[in-house]
């Protein structure tokens, strides 16, 4: 059984990572295999890739989705794990759309590497969110999730340069950071940002909140 108990309408921070802590995203392709995932498993309706190779276009964001499963907040894609931040849209909705996205994910790795057997490390992860506080937290905590990447000690001990840490966040499209500063792309349309309380209303306040955490001034 499950630690925390899904209920409709409330937040939680769902994340998982590889076996072992191995990485499980590698190319270009990985990373969009799974944020396309991120759309078109939330919904209802099922699919399957081949499908969207015929006719006019191969874009997975003109998959007609019918009722979602869940309202997506945030996410970040690391190497070897992922962090969403969501709220159900219906009963069982977390659940469903967890069993989709890592399935569907499984089934693709599997098959172009060649392997068999379980590639998560378990079960998800899933973390409730019980204030107010700790949830406007997380869309800081989720999208400055990457600068891990480039030094894997900044929140102990800071970021040691501030500008190339601020450049890298602002290349890195494997999350929803470019979301938030309001850059038209298709996948703005995996996030439902009307069911979050609204901290950002606009992109400068988003990138105060950044710096803030990034302890950057020049800005």
């Amino acid at each position: 059984m499950r630690k925390v108990s899904f209920v409709k309408d409330e937040y939680y921070h769902i994340y998982n990572r590889g076996n072992s802590k191995q990485k499980i995203f590698h190319d270009t392709e990985d990373y969009l295999r799974i944020v396309n995932l991120f759309y078109l498993c939330n919904s209802e309706n099922n699919f399957k890739f081949f499908i969207l190779n015929r006719g006019r276009s191969n874009d997975p964001y003109l998959f007609e989705r019918g009722k979602q499963l869940v309202s997506v907040g945030a996410y970040c894609i690391m190497p070897n794990h992922f962090h969403i931040l969501i709220t159900e849209k219906q009963e069982g909705g977390i659940s469903k759309f967890m069993q989709k996205l890592t399935t569907a994910y499984v089934m693709y790795y599997n098959k172009k590497y060649k392997r068999t057997g379980s590639l998560f490390e378990g079960k998800f992860k899933s973390g409730y969110i019980d204030n107010d506080r700790y949830l406007k937290y997380l869309f800081s905590y989720i999208h400055l999730n990457p600068i891990k990447l480039l030094q894997t000690d900044w929140k102990e001990k800071g970021i040691k340069n501030k500008k190339q840490a601020l450049e890298y966040l602002n290349k890195y499209k494997y999350s929803s950071f470019f979301d938030y500063l309001n850059i038209n792309r298709k996948q703005n349309n995996i996030l439902n940002k009307e069911s979050f309380p609204n901290y950002f209303e606009n992109q400068k306040i988003f990138e105060e909140e950044i710096f803030e955490w990034l302890g950057y001034r020049d800005k």
